[in-house]
């Protein structure tokens, strides 16, 4: 038979191999590069003394401080959830664990914004729990912890999706092991368990954190935008570009793209030098 019969059928000539690789680098140009570089451009674009002085405005401080405050209580909570959730959907069996799972993908086909209407909704000045907590000093809607329950919804299903798959793939013969030789529970998980999904884990808390940190929908709809208290740093780009502050609003979004850009480094350097253990978190 002629090398003809065995040509790959989803091989290409080089030309059209070369315009495929053209569109999706000219898509990457126009849609990710050229938005970037305008960013820093603008951020930058009085100078360096301008750009410091944005960032130290009072406002952005409160609000970087506040999105830091936010992301390290909405992080740690989805880190111990996850772990939870995954521990035991994938060692155990038990009734309405499909459900459970359906669950835990709900904030990835609810809208954002949606999720902050419930939280008004739930503890709004209309509601029943918002007067009675209100009644002891807890103010949930248009405060922080209004903030932080709509971050944490938003973001619970990052450490959980990268846990789940590669959990019910490890099975749960390691951790048998373990327990005939005489662990407990507790030495099972943090000798065991703990060590083989490390890198998964610190996968999606990277996920998450990022998300946390970038959150808008949900956030605008219960912080109530009070300038120096409730706004964090997507909020308050927002609030700056309307202002026509220009410089102020790129400035703070400058720290969210580079924000963007550690966790696409970081995300890389798991991908490429622990590929194989991640592969099996990625299998959604």
């Amino acid at each position: 038979m002629s090398s003809r019969a065995f040509k790959n059928p989803i091989s290409e000539s080089v030309p059209v191999r070369w315009t495929l690789i053209f569109i999706v680098l000219a898509f990457l140009a126009l849609f990710v590069l050229t938005p970037l570089l305008i960013v820093f451009k603008e951020a930058f674009g009085k100078g360096w003394g301008e750009y410091v002085a944005a960032l130290q405005e009072p406002d952005a401080v409160s609000a970087i401080r506040l999105t830091l405050l936010v992301a390290a209580i909405a992080v740690p909570a989805n880190l111990l959830f996850g772990i939870a959730a995954s521990w035991a959907i994938a060692k155990f069996e038990f009734r309405g664990k499909a459900f459970l799972i359906t669950l835990i993908d709900l904030p990835f086909s609810v809208s954002p914004v949606i999720s902050g209407l419930v939280y008004v909704l739930l503890f709004g000045a209309n509601s029943f729990l918002g007067p009675f907590l209100k009644s002891y000093g807890v103010q949930v809607v248009f405060a922080v912890p209004g903030i932080v329950l709509a971050t944490i919804f938003v973001t619970f299903p990052f450490v959980a999706r990268e846990l789940i798959p590669l959990m019910q793939d490890q099975g749960t013969g390691d951790e048998e092991a373990a327990i005939s030789l005489g662990a407990n529970g507790w030495q099972a998980f943090w000798y065991v368990t703990l060590p083989n999904i490390k890198w998964a884990l610190l996968y999606g808390v990277l996920l998450c954190n990022a998300r946390a940190m970038g959150e808008f929908g949900a956030v605008s709809v219960v912080s109530g935008h009070i300038r120096g208290l409730t706004n964090t740093m997507p909020l308050h780009v927002e609030i700056l570009y309307n202002d026509y502050n220009v410089v102020g609003a790129f400035g703070v979004a400058s720290l969210l793209a580079l924000l963007a850009l550690l966790t696409l480094v970081l995300r890389t350097i798991l991908e490429t030098r622990y590929g194989s253990e991640l592969s099996a978190g990625q299998k959604h």
